[in-house]
């Protein structure tokens, strides 16, 4: 039997209860609703636009009274919308954004001028007020929006309140440029005392002999002269060996140098590098000092076969103080007193004050054709380089005339003439483009036949002598050789003379394609103050088997 629903229980529905309503109600309701949307309607026709300007007077009684003119910003507001970035807020001269951002970074400079004044309290107010505007910036940022004048106009008055304290306590912008620069000043000079003593000290580390070297010098000197086998093997040389010596068609090298390990890698490098060793002729010249040992390191040493002849500076009679300017000049008192006094404001800067540039040895290379009178082109190579391909192809190389083969180091301005020579004396100034190309001294190819036509040592001699009160250069020996051989230099391949490795950091890909690796500079390979990531290159060729070489240098 089906249970019949319970219909009375159930509420009635929204349509009947209405219809159950009297009349007059519903009329009455159905005016007050159809008023309530004409009211909305009307509100809402009648709004003034949120972006809009506010009419004038509620301009005038309003927003003067409640907003200071440096809050202002009606302009701006204008374009504000809700899809506004940061970014563009900071770039607008009239956001909140940019006016705490500009009080931040005059605040930060307040506070580093009053700490300097021992003014803790009212740096820590500023710093106060720093964070709270850094604070409200990164809400709005955090967030996506702008900054408000609800928010910003407090914080912007408190800190103008700072500011303007900070320039009653003289801490206005004159006076902080004044001991900013002061305090530049200060370190700059610190900087360049600095500078002073690494130079001086790097200077002196330089010329230092190093304690290996004098110890490998006295004990070859001791087995010179205790070993006449040594001896007879420089003393009776074969008519072979005499006959290399002067032979145009073998590979002809010229070192002169006081080192005796460095001459001996350089020799090595060569030798072990050549195609054909037992064509290459070593011409060795150095001091009475280090003959003897130098002697007899070769007698002990043989490289592939290379000849090897050494000779004394001190032998060559010609070179006299009447044929030579410079060592008429090294002489005189004068000139070492001008190498070596630092005292004074004009005092000679340290890196002149070097023993190299008194030194004949450093000198001999403007006198090759007069040592070698029966050669025709040798190559010239300084004591501080490593070979590391074979050389043989640069006596092949055609000069087209000129005296020598070198590679430019024009590259930068700091490796042009006006940079060597004196260009305001008149004398330089009428023979000499100052923006020529400079050469390097240390791996050259030599045309001593064209050399001798073009006299070239004479040229020399002239350039010396005119130099004499050391106003046109002061500098050692390339100066001098960028005169006498202007005009007369036939540029080689840079990957010929790889510069650099004695106080510069040198591509990596251009040492490997090199063939004759440079320490120039100061940080020598020999030395302790020597560049690590490049001794390996000069190490490589030094034989530290070698008795001698054992008992002088502990590795």
């Amino acid at each position: 039997m089906r249970r019949r629903p319970f219909l009375d229980q159930r509420r009635p529905s929204f349509k009947r209860r209405w219809q159950q309503r009297p009349w007059w109600v519903r009329l009455a309701l159905s005016l007050l609703l159809a008023l309530a949307c004409v009211l909305l309607l009307a509100v809402l026709l009648g709004s003034p636009d949120p972006g809009a300007l506010p009419s004038t007077s509620a301009a005038s009684s309003g927003s003067e009274t409640t907003s200071s003119p440096l809050l202002r910003q009606r302009t701006y507001l204008e374009g504000i919308t809700d899809a506004l970035n940061m970014t563009d807020e900071m770039l607008s001269a009239r956001s909140f954004s940019r006016q705490l951002m500009d009080q931040i970074y005059l605040a930060k400079t307040y506070v580093v001028v009053a700490k300097e004044a021992n003014n803790l309290q009212f740096v820590a107010e500023l710093s106060a007020q720093v964070l709270r505007a850094q604070s409200i910036l990164a809400h709005a940022a955090a967030h996506g929006g702008t900054v408000m004048e609800q928010e910003a106009e407090k914080a912007i008055r408190d800190m103008s309140v700072l500011l303007f304290q900070a320039q009653q306590l003289r801490y206005d912008s004159g006076i902080t440029i004044m001991k900013l620069k002061g305090q530049i000043q200060s370190l700059e000079e610190k900087s360049k005392a600095e500078a002073e003593k690494s130079t001086k000290y790097g200077q002196i580390a330089a010329e230092e002999l190093p304690k290996g070297l004098y110890c490998l010098g006295v004990r070859l000197t001791m087995e010179w002269f205790k070993s006449p086998e040594l001896q007879r093997k420089f003393s009776d040389r074969s008519p072979a060996v005499q006959s290399n010596l002067r032979d145009n068609s073998l590979y002809h090298f010229c070192v002169f140098s006081d080192n005796i390990l460095a001459v001996s890698v350089v020799v090595n490098s060569t030798a072990i590098n050549s195609r054909h060793p037992d064509k290459v002729v070593f011409h060795l010249v150095t001091d009475d000092l280090n003959y003897a040992p130098m002697k007899a390191w070769f007698a002990m040493n043989d490289y592939r076969g290379v000849t090897v002849e050494i000779q004394k500076v001190e032998d060559f009679t010609w070179l006299n103080a009447s044929y030579v300017p410079v060592l008429k000049q090294l002489q005189n008192a004068a000139t070492q007193k001008f190498y070596f006094s630092g005292s004074g404001n004009r005092g000679t800067p340290i890196k002149f004050r070097n023993p190299k540039y008194l030194s004949m040895l450093n000198h001999l290379r403007f006198y090759i054709p007069e040592i070698y009178p029966e050669l025709q082109k040798v190559v010239f190579l300084d004591d501080d380089i490593v070979v590391q391909k074979d050389l043989s192809e640069l006596f092949t190389i055609n000069l087209n005339g000129n005296v020598m083969g070198a590679v430019e180091t024009c590259m930068e301005t700091f490796h042009r003439f006006h940079k060597y020579l004196n260009h305001s004396h008149p004398l330089i100034r009428a023979h000499f483009d100052p923006d020529a190309c400079g050469w390097a001294f240390g791996m050259n190819v030599l045309d001593l036949v064209e050399w001798r036509n073009k006299n070239v040592t004479g040229i020399y001699h002239y350039w010396q002598e005119r130099n004499a009160d050391h106003t046109l250069w002061k500098l050692g020996s390339l100066p001098p050789g960028l005169l006498a051989f202007y005009g007369l230099v036939e540029a080689l391949d840079p990957q010929w003379h790889v510069l650099g490795l004695g106080y510069t950091t040198v591509d990596a890909a251009t040492i490997k394609e090199g063939a004759v690796l440079h320490y120039n500079g100061n940080m020598k390979p020999w030395l302790k103050i020597g560049m690590e990531k490049y001794k390996s290159f000069w190490d490589n060729y030094v034989d530290y088997s070698h008795p001698l070489i054992q008992q002088c240098f502990m590795r």
